[in-house]
Parts: structure tokens; sequence; C-alpha cells
């Protein structure tokens, strides 16, 4: 039978949910005061050896919920898992790997890994953690695996190439965990996803989590997963991100753009475009107008997007230019804007866009710019999330009505449904536990690794 929390109070230590003192001692140096809800609600169930299935938006802290629970089974040397999983010993030997964990994209696989390392530092090197994704040489990552590892972060197609290279094996496989499980199906890993869950001992701690609940992640869930506990956590404090929509002439979004960021003075402005070609070109013409900027997406080099990347977290990369390829996973500290330019094909994905700011309960901003061919689309992102949004002009980039084609009608906001506040729908961020399939049909700028 599924256990099914939705809601729980949340404790105000971390010291409540039975973690270790190593571990305790670790996140008051890194400043985790306070579970976030993710983490109050699974980390206990986790620590039990239940199987788990974790609805959470981007920025619920879901790496901690399932990352320290694991190390403290791990370094404990031994399996907490109720009857029906495998017991035994959690050390890697020859070849092996005790925990796995899934990734859609190279970024998220180096950040999970990191942040894991990060938690265990007082465990003194006793639990060794290896991420292997594409883009980089093999070889590196095989011999990091020599000897076998305790935690094992990997994206599908690189993972099958080690283990066609005899670099690794699964059938030890204590813990599986699949993080961004809708994001992997939809970049089409479905076939690697079925080869590696076959490599995998029947019998294991699993824990699934995703944004949202297609068909095929419920299929997943179904096969996977046993008596597991099932966790809803809604998005956290809304009110700290703020949307708004401008609507543009159509071929003026580049200058309004260019206006918005000069005149707004912002310093660090994540900027979304739906395709590869498109970051290359709206950097170029951004350069025209004076501002310089950084592209992001899956046609980079591994160490040139790494690069990139870091060099946009500390502040030195005032604009970046990406596809949805750093909509999911990239944790940046106080990210203060995120532009839409382009509007995201699927409505979830419009919700983890504007997940990069607003983290944490910091202050963020969130903007689409809107020309008439867009008015539509925008309607069903809005009625999808559950969100109403005025619409704005940028001053001086007024649009002009007679230049809308008269096909399309005049773009109004979606109304909020009877009896409720118009204040209160604006902020009602959650995102649905659907996707448009009309939308995801065709869908894939392919990012995938």
């Amino acid at each position: 039978m599924t256990t099914t929390h939705t809601e729980a109070a949340t404790p105000a230590h971390f010291a409540a949910l039975g973690l270790s003192p190593l571990l305790l001692a670790r996140l008051a140096e890194l400043n985790y005061q306070q579970p976030t809800p993710i983490q109050a609600q699974a980390i206990p169930s986790v620590l039990a050896g239940r199987d788990l299935i974790a609805g959470a938006n981007t920025g619920s802290g879901k790496t901690a919920a399932f990352a320290l629970p694991l190390l403290q089974q791990l370094h404990g040397g031994k399996s907490q898992l109720s009857a029906g999983h495998r017991s035994g010993s959690q050390s890697a030997a020859g070849n092996n790997v005790s925990a796995l964990v899934l990734v859609p994209t190279r970024e998220l696989a180096k950040q999970v890994a990191d942040n894991i390392r990060s938690y265990a530092v007082h465990f003194n090197g006793a639990i060794k953690t290896v991420a292997v994704f594409g883009g980089v040489s093999v070889n590196a990552q095989m011999q990091a695996l020599r000897g076998g590892t305790d935690i094992l972060v990997a994206t599908p197609g690189r993972l099958l190439d080690l283990i066609a290279s005899h670099a690794i094996k699964l059938d030890k496989v204590a813990h599986l965990v699949l993080d961004e499980a809708d994001r992997m199906l939809s970049l089409g890993f479905t076939k690697e996803l079925t080869a590696l869950l076959a490599l995998t001992p029947k019998s294991k701690q699993t824990l699934l989590f995703s944004a949202t609940f297609p068909e095929q992640v419920k299929a997943l869930t179904a096969q996977l997963l046993n008596n597991p506990v099932e966790i809803q956590v809604q998005s956290a404090d809304a009110s700290t991100l703020v949307q708004r929509v401008f609507t543009v002439n159509k071929g003026e979004k580049t200058a309004a753009l260019a206006h918005l960021i000069k005149a707004n003075e912002w310093r660090q402005t994540l900027v979304f475009v739906n395709a590869k070609k498109g970051c290359e070109h709206l950097a170029y013409k951004l350069s025209k107008l004076g501002i310089s900027a950084e592209v992001f997406h899956g046609d980079k080099a591994q160490g040139a997007r790494s690069r990139v990347l870091a060099g946009f977290k500390a502040g030195d990369i005032a604009v970046l230019i990406a596809t949805d390829i750093a909509a999911r996973g990239l944790d940046i500290e106080k990210l203060p804007v995120v532009i839409n330019i382009d509007l995201p094909r699927s409505p979830s994905d419009y919700m983890h866009r504007i997940g990069r700011s607003g983290r944490a309960g910091e202050v963020g901003l969130a903007l689409s710019l809107i020309d008439y061919e867009d008015y539509h689309h925008f309607k069903i992102i809005e009625k999808k999330n559950k969100i109403w949004l005025e619409r704005e002009q940028v001053e001086g980039f007024e649009v002009d009505e007679s230049r809308i084609d008269p096909s399309y009608v005049a773009d109004k906001p979606m109304a909020p449904p009877a009896g409720s506040g118009k204040k209160k729908a604006k902020k009602n961020l959650k995102s649905k536990s659907s996707i448009n399939t009309d939308i995801w049909a065709g869908y894939l700028d392919s990012d995938a690794e």
C-alpha cells in the first residue's frame, strides 16, 4: 500500500530527522538552518529503507533529500532496508556500485556529485563518489571507477558505454535514485533507462524524483517501486518570485531585451531561447547593441560549458543565453532575473525556467517577452500552470496595433476562476502534475547526453 504525504509540519532543525552527528555538523557549516518540506518528509522515509516517489518543483532542496540519508546508510556499513529489499554490506568492491543516481544532463551530474562530496566531508574519504557523463574523455572516468565506487552519479548514455567497456557493473546496486525522471524520459532516454534498470537487482531501494508525472513516469513508478511512500510538495514560497509578461512588436524582442538590461543595470541575467542556433544569433545581435553575452547549449564542448557556467555563477558573465538544458538542476545562488525570449514549448518547462530565480526564499524576477504570435501559447502556459498575469508594455517599445496580423486576436490575460481573487491567483505558481502532450510532440532541440 502506498503511503502518501501531501503536507507535514517542517521541523525547525535537521537533528529531528535522525541524521548522524557528522552530517549535522556539515549542514551547520553549510548554513543549512531548517529542512525544506521535501527534506523533512523524504529523509526519514529514506533512512527507514522505504521506496519513494517524490514530486517537488525545482529549487526545493531534493538533492539533499536523497543524498543525506544515502550517505548515512552507506557510511553505517549496513543497510536499513525494510522487508522485501536486499540487505548486507554497502561497501563497493571490484567494479561494483552501491548507490546509483541517474540524471538527465552533464551539468546536473556534476552538480549532484559535488553536493554529495560536500555533504560527506566529515566522513574523511570513506565514501567514494564518482560522476560520469558524456562530452569528456571516457578514459579518465574509467580510471576513476577502478575499484568500484560507493555512489555513482551518471547520465544514461555514458553509463551504458562504461558498462559495455566492463568498467562498471550494476548487479550490486542497493540504492537507485532517478532524479528528474520526467526530464530523462522527455529527452529520449526511455530505451537507455530500460536497459540500465534490467542490469540492477530486483531487490533494492528505489527513489524517484520528478517535477511532473506524465504517463511514462507513472508507468516507470509502477514497474520499479515496492510499496513506496509518495510525497507531493508544493513549490517554495512563491511570493519571492515575481512574474511579469511584456507584449512587444514582432521583431523587437532583442531591442526591448537590451533596453531592459541596460535600464535596470542587471548584473546577472539568464535568457532562455528554444534553439542552439538561436543562442548564437541572439548573442551576436546583443553584441551589436553593446551587450556582451555568453551562450550555453548542448553543442558546446563540456569544458567550455563548465567554464561558462562557472563564470556566470561567479558573476563574471552578466548575460547568459541558454536552451532548456539550463532549465533544470542548475543551482545559481541569488540569480535575480530570468527572461524568456522564446516561450518554452512545454508549459511545465516554463515553471522550470523561471525556477532558476527566486530560489530558497530569495527575491527573483521572471520576465517573458511575447509578440502577437506568442499570444495563444502564453495563454496555454497560464492555463496549465494556473497563473494569470497582466500584460505590460516596455516604455519606448509599445505595441503598434496596426502591425498585428488580423488573424491573431487581441491579447488579454486569462480570467481567474470564479470566486478567486486576482491577487491570490497571480501568486499561485503551483506546477500542474501533467503536461500537454500536443505541445510536447516533436519537442527537442535535443540537448540529450
